[in-house]
């Protein structure tokens, strides 16, 4: 695939905004630790038609999910449960519940599965949302590369407080050992840890779009032309608009 680069963007683009997001569209492409390339690029395809499915539209504006029955408008690459977790992901985020995991988990889908969908969708919104803020075309998805997944599962996993594993920050050692870079880090990033190549690509888009893992815990820690402050402030207000429950 070719590189991704933001000259044609309205407002000046620092080169390591377009060298991350190169980084993660090649590695989208590539076969992950439970999906197939073809499978994550297909992932990646179903969370941009998520957008337009008139069942989730219509679970949106219910009081409950679970009063609006019926099917997604889907692609058709993907199983049903795999469909159902991309468009609640991406659409109906805040009302996701414990009992509906479970039931996705009886449904067929692994834990580590349900892992590699939710950081290959937080990192396609996150370059999707940039594009759409500069003015600039949502970059075609890449090509699928053959090949089988890993099926990694990191030994230092265990099951604490989330849904699903998680590696604790004392576990962080073998091929794990620069998960956290040594660093105690916040729940949100640790719930992904049970498929580590998800935490490092979190890793690598935050450092860009908002501050290294390790300085985020530092009030003084900022980037760019922008204050602490003012960063929290456009933070919060964005998580408020879109209703981010954690």
């Amino acid at each position: 695939m070719h590189d991704i680069f933001y000259r044609a963007a309205l407002v000046p683009v620092r080169d390591d905004f377009a060298a991350a997001h190169t980084r993660f569209w090649k590695r989208l492409a590539s076969p992950g630790a439970w999906w197939t390339g073809l499978e994550r690029v297909a992932i990646a395809a179903e969370g941009r038609h998520a957008r337009h499915c008139t069942l989730c539209q219509a679970r949106k504006q219910a009081l409950t999910p679970a009063a609006v029955a019926g099917q997604h408008d889907h692609l058709g690459a993907l199983s049903d449960p795999a469909v159902d977790v991309i468009h609640r992901i991406v659409t109906d985020p805040g009302r996701l519940s414990p009992k509906w995991f479970d039931e996705t988990m009886m449904a067929g889908l692994s834990a580590e599965q349900y892992v590699e969908i939710l950081g290959t969708l937080v990192a396609l919104v996150s370059i999707d949302s940039f594009c759409r803020g500069i003015g600039v075309p949502l970059h075609p998805l890449p090509t699928p590369q053959p090949g089988t997944p890993s099926y990694y599962c990191p030994p230092g996993a265990v099951q604490e407080e989330a849904w699903v594993p998680m590696i604790p920050v004392e576990n962080t050692t073998g091929a794990e050992a620069d998960l956290y870079d040594g660093q105690a880090v916040g729940n949100v990033i640790r719930a992904m840890s049970l498929v580590p190549d998800e935490v490092r690509t979190l890793r690598d888009l935050s450092a860009v779009h908002y501050l290294p893992m390790g300085q985020v815990r530092d009030p003084s820690a900022a980037a760019g032309a922008l204050t602490r402050i003012q960063m929290e402030l456009i933070a919060g207000r964005v998580s408020a608009l879109r209703q981010c429950f954690y």
